[in-house]
């Protein structure tokens, strides 16, 4: 399997556990830890187990409740790159809590630091308070990709090492280069989230890697569809793809929704602080109106992208979308490091098998 910049196989990555859970805070066998130590020993696990790739969430406040612990993801990450060997390190970033130039100097060091295995997640953001009590103003979803589209391209450019002026509505910079530039590549990979006719565009004219969340497969079709026929900038390289899932991997199909059964029981106990999250969001995120189409279990759609059954049915699950052209499977898991184990040792060899006798994939 080749490395992160040329691997067209399916690749497998894991989300950090930022926030302790990415499902239930009452599950018995998991409890929401957000501790350092915790994600160290998960990531450093999830790289000798063979996943890709982790995805380390951005949030300064905890979004379900701001008194439960919420990891730092930018100084966690600089330690992870440092402790890890061969895992890629991807990071999020909300740009209204960082300013480009600032934020570009920490991705290039954190690049370093990991030899060329570090991508920025750029999401537009949803959650109020976070930004709202540090008394910055929470503008309208347009308007913030608006800002967004102008803070990436001032990234984007000081990433490559160029000497940038940008002088913008939002941005006014004059003559700034950072040192040392990335010298593995010509510089760290940018991830986007985002399902909005906005967060497309940027996707199509930025983005190496768009994230979808976790849906069913047609209409994960279309938005690769309406994605892939956008034109990308002269010279740019075909966007690729990933996708947000929850899995629930089991020997057969009934003890897969039995557990999911009770992952549903254990979410009532969760729905009051949910409740109360909900009236803290943009009502304009695209995510949280496809998650109201399709309820499921864990965040960014969760299991309504449908790796719930056997191991056999995951696996061609997996495949299918593979074949459709997601090549980053991003994932979570309840609990999380026992089921993480389970799918590296039933459901990752599976999909190997499936996909070295597959045909080539959609191209992006």
């Amino acid at each position: 399997m080749t490395g992160v910049g040329g691997n067209r196989s399916p690749r497998f990555g894991v989300w950090a556990l930022i926030g302790g859970t990415w499902a239930s805070h009452h599950h018995p066998d998991d409890p929401p830890i957000a501790s350092w130590e915790r994600n160290k020993r998960q990531i450093l696990e999830a790289e000798a187990l063979g996943y890709d790739t982790t995805l380390v969430a951005q949030h300064t406040l905890n979004p379900t409740d701001d008194e439960r612990a919420s990891l730092e993801a930018w100084t966690a990450s600089a330690a992870l790159a440092a402790l890890t060997e061969r895992i890629e390190v991807i990071t999020a970033i909300k740009p209204y809590l960082y300013h480009p130039v600032v934020l570009a100097k920490q991705a290039l060091q954190i690049e370093e630091i990991s030899g060329g295995r570090f991508g920025i997640n750029l999401v537009n953001g949803w959650f109020k308070p976070e930004v709202e009590r540090a008394g910055i103003s929470f503008a309208e979803h347009d308007d913030r990709y608006a800002y967004g589209r102008e803070w990436v391209t001032v990234v984007e450019s000081l990433l490559r090492g160029e000497r940038t002026t940008f002088h913008g509505r939002f941005f006014d910079v004059e003559d700034y280069v950072l040192r040392p530039a990335a010298e593995t590549r010509a510089r760290p990979r940018i991830y986007l989230g985002g399902e909005s006719d906005p967060a497309r565009a940027l996707a199509a004219d930025v983005a190496d890697v768009w994230f979808v969340n976790g849906q069913p497969y047609d209409d994960v079709a279309a938005l690769l569809a309406d994605v892939r026929a956008r034109p990308r900038p002269a010279g740019a390289a075909p966007l690729r793809f990933g996708l947000s899932a929850f899995v629930i991997a089991r020997e057969t199909r009934a003890e897969a929704e039995e557990a999911l059964a009770y992952a549903w029981e254990l979410a009532e106990l969760d729905r009051a602080a949910v409740a109360r999250m909900l009236t803290q969001i943009d009502d304009r995120a695209v995510m949280f109106q496809t998650h109201a189409r399709n309820p499921a279990i864990g965040t960014n759609g969760g299991t309504a992208a449908g790796l719930v059954g056997s191991y056999d049915e995951v696996a061609e699950r997996v495949q299918a979308f593979h074949a459709l052209g997601i090549e980053t499977f991003m994932l979570q898991f309840q609990p999380f490091e026992a089921e993480m184990r389970r799918f590296a040792e039933h459901v990752i060899p599976r999909v190997r098998h499936l996909s070295a006798a597959a045909p080539t994939p959609v191209s992006a």
